[in-house]
């Protein structure tokens, strides 16, 4: 899983993930999310905050994004491969 930095929404203030930009090191795209208090329009339809997808200047630009790996638990050393 990665981890992508957050940025501030210009549109509703929310803190939200920001993904890169192909090309552009110091610009970020902000990840698609509901507008605040309107997550759905008269119709029922699920309505996304303007600020959506937005490209935005890039918290840390140049700085290498990191994978979180998780190691698995260590097994009992009398366990025995099935396989």
């Amino acid at each position: 899983m990665m981890k992508l930095p957050r940025v501030e929404c210009p549109k509703c203030s929310r803190e939200i993930a920001a993904g890169p930009v192909a090309g552009r090191l110091t610009k970020g795209r902000l990840w698609r999310h509901d507008a605040p208090g309107a997550r759905r329009d008269a119709e029922g339809v699920l309505v996304s905050c303007a600020g959506s997808l937005l490209i935005v200047d890039w918290p840390t630009p140049g700085v290498q994004l990191e994978i979180a790996i998780e190691t698995p638990p260590e097994e009992p050393a009398d366990a025995m491969a099935l396989f």
